[in-house]
């Protein structure tokens, strides 16, 4: 298929949509920027995101980034659920 006709068929489907909702794209930002908190918070704790189970020697300190990503994801659903024009 030639790209002109690649284009073609992307610029209907564009046209053809009134308005578009970026929910999706802003959640996958605040995601991101989630993570890139807790990743953040585990370097100042001196650990690796990804290698601390949450187990009973599990520093506070690691526990409290852990709720905080859970506070910041969920915080992300509602941003999923509004439509953004």
């Amino acid at each position: 298929m030639k790209l002109a006709s690649v284009v073609a068929h992307i610029a209907l489907v564009f046209a053809a949509v009134p308005y578009a909702q970026a929910g999706l794209l802003s959640y996958g930002i605040c995601q991101t920027g989630c993570n890139t908190m807790a990743v953040a918070c585990y370097a100042a704790a001196g650990a690796v995101f990804g290698t601390v189970t949450a187990g009973v020697g599990t520093p506070a300190v690691i526990l409290g980034c852990n709720a905080a990503l859970g506070k910041c994801s969920a915080a992300c659903a509602i941003v999923a659920l509004t439509p953004t024009p």
